[in-house]
């Protein structure tokens, strides 16, 4: 198959979507299962809109992955311990590493050029985190020694941030914990302001945890505007299944590398598939999983203009996701 790092045209993204179908049906059993239990001919499928895809839940209870490879690298999705928690083992880590940096670069420049802290509490207090694995990955690429991680110390952070004012830093954050941080910034506690920060993009990741009262997006992305000084708070867009990341760099619009697609399908049949601006279910297409499952139909609410989508919310009566709960 045809490297998908090279993909350029959809008419490439289409021969490598058919061509990764065809190699999961054949490798990965629980695909093929899915497929079969669906009475798919594999042979009729020709189009995007005729794969099946397959329900982001099966990677709570089974493991996706080619028959052929074994994998002890799994990313588990962020919960209590008592909840049933998705696992994406890695067979091919490089993919991984590729895909991080490739869309990274697309969308923000090269990560040599940045230093990165990061705020993620509740996902640094977990293990097997696809989302600090990438953003260690982004802090070995860039090399910077002010590069580092912080819990609650808000403080240190905050003097670490108007030192670096003149540089160009990257402040990726959990939703919560950018709030918090905020309400530092402007507390009695607080022995210094934040200062206007020029080069500084904070990148939030979602994530409210309960921690704090639900608000849109929208309203979110304000309010980190107003606290930061900034209009530069982009969003990521990712999740324990996929391998590869979509980026909004303003408006709560995301883009996807070009290995990675959104569809939308009507909540009622899946193999109807919404038109553009039309509210629907998220299904993606991520060719970086090509040793588990390529087609994930996720319980996300979103919908598409052009080649962009925005993400609105959850689904009725679907588990709420830690990435996933802020909505539009």
């Amino acid at each position: 198959m045809k490297n998908i790092f090279d993909i350029q045209t959809e008419k490439d993204f289409l021969t490598a979507c058919l061509e990764t179908f065809r190699f999961q049906y054949e490798n990965v059993e629980i695909y093929r299962k899915f497929v079969d239990y669906l009475k798919i001919d594999p042979q009729n499928v020709n189009s995007l809109t005729k794969i099946p895809f397959l329900p982001i839940e099966m990677f709570k209870n089974h493991q996706i992955l080619n028959k052929n490879i074994s994998a002890d690298l799994f990313f588990q999705s962020s919960g209590t311990t008592q909840m049933n928690l998705s696992k994406h083992f890695i067979a091919d880590e490089n993919i991984y590493q590729e895909s991080i940096y490739k869309s990274f670069e697309q969308f923000i420049g090269k990560p040599e050029d940045f230093i990165f802290l990061g705020l993620l509490p509740s996902y640094l207090e977990k293990q097997n985190s696809s989302l600090i694995y990438m953003v260690d990955y982004l802090m070995k690429k860039s090399g910077k020694p002010e590069n580092g991680y912080f819990l609650y110390n808000h403080e240190d952070l905050l003097q670490l941030l108007n030192k670096l004012k003149d540089k160009k830093v990257i402040l990726f954050g959990v939703s919560f914990a950018l709030l918090d941080f905020l309400d530092y910034c402007h507390s009695e506690r607080s022995e210094e302001s934040l200062n206007s920060l020029k080069s500084l993009i904070v990148i939030e990741t979602g994530g409210m945890k309960g921690r704090k009262e639900e608000m849109t997006k929208d309203e979110l992305l304000k309010i980190l505007q107003n606290g930061f000084k900034t209009d530069r708070i982009y969003s990521e867009y990712s999740m324990t299944e996929l391998l590869s990341q979509a980026y909004s760099l303003g408006e709560n619009i995301y883009q996807c590398p070009n290995w990675m697609r959104v569809l939308i399908r009507n909540t009622e049949d899946p193999f109807n598939y919404e038109k553009e601006g039309r509210t629907g279910a998220v299904n993606i297409i991520d060719l970086a999983n090509i040793h588990s499952c390529s087609f994930i139909a996720t319980q996300d609410l979103g919908k598409t203009t052009g080649n962009k989508f925005q993400v609105l919310g959850r689904i009725d009566h679907s588990d709420i996701r830690g990435c996933s709960l802020l909505v539009s």
